[in-house]
């Protein structure tokens, strides 16, 4: 695996790797096997497979966790190494966002909803790099988790809107053995919230069946599910951010008619740390 630290390495190598298909996985390091399946999907394309680790100051806010986000170059190296990535960009932070940096990419009215009602100015942020590492790879393929569904619907929604060229690819969220959604920010949990988080996904799959065998009939309907949703898990001890039910094809909550699919959004924070997950919603489907 070759290895970019710079923008001028980068230009350096990336001749050397214009193979059809180039599938880029942008990360922000901290790896573990939710980023390994991103890889492994990119390897099944075929062609080359990109990595980019960056903790993106432009997507934390000033009270968030930015100096403490986890950084792990040298684990992180050694993971793309034995799951054979082809190329790791691994820049400075100066580079990719100079001192004096003020344009960014405007999100649009999604972006200051759920999460970006919590987090102001964070899909800009999101978008802005991320339009960068297009740039800076002209990718054929990218690679996103769907655990950050928001996000990559936002992603999407630009490459369509700014006519990129890139096939933006969403692969499914990968999950501990009892539902945890994997995520970098784990790390912080203690053992005893670690085995806490576990309720956070259950109680989403509990609701979803709930509409699955019984789906809502009216807007109250909707409101008591996401009531109780709420109860149950405010009970638990978590604090809820935000719970919602949304159209994936607009992302704006769900209004009658109904759509056929419908993705429960949901952030909750345990003790410190912010947990994020969803779930599609399909009449014709019972599976967790």
């Amino acid at each position: 695996m070759r290895i970019a630290r710079s923008l001028a390495e980068l230009r350096t190598l990336l001749p050397a790797f214009r193979q059809t298909p180039l599938c880029l996985v942008p990360t922000m390091g901290a790896l573990h096997e939710g980023h390994g399946a991103l890889v492994n999907r990119g390897k099944s394309e075929g062609g080359i497979v990109a990595v980019s680790i960056f903790v993106n100051p432009l997507q934390f806010g000033p009270t968030e966790d930015l100096e403490r986000y986890p950084r792990t170059p040298e684990q992180d190296i050694d993971f793309l190494e034995r799951r054979g990535a082809d190329l790791l960009f691994l820049p400075k932070p100066g580079e990719m966002v100079p001192p004096d940096a003020s344009i960014t990419v405007n999100p649009g009215p999604v972006g200051s909803l759920y999460c970006g009602a919590s987090r102001p100015g964070h899909f800009a942020g999101v978008l802005t790099i991320v339009l960068k590492l297009f740039h800076l790879f002209t990718p054929d393929i990218a690679i996103f988790g769907e655990k950050d569904r928001q996000q990559l619907f936002l992603i999407s929604r630009m490459v369509r809107d700014l006519s990129l060229s890139v096939k933006v690819v969403g692969h499914p969220t990968v999950r501990e053995g009892d539902g945890l959604a994997l995520s970098s920010r784990n790390r912080y949990l203690s053992s005893d919230e670690r085995e806490k988080a576990a309720l956070f996904p259950r109680h989403l799959a509990e609701i979803r069946q709930r509409w699955q065998t019984s789906p809502p009939q009216t807007t109250p309907e909707v409101s008591s599910l996401q009531a109780e949703l709420k109860t149950r898990l405010s009970r638990e001890g978590f604090v809820v951010d935000y719970l919602a039910f949304v159209d994936p094809g607009t992302f704006h909550e769900v209004s009658l008619p109904l759509p056929r699919q419908v993705l429960l959004l949901a952030a909750v924070f345990l003790g410190k740390t912010r947990l994020i997950d969803n779930l599609m919603i399909d009449a014709g489907d019972s599976r967790v």
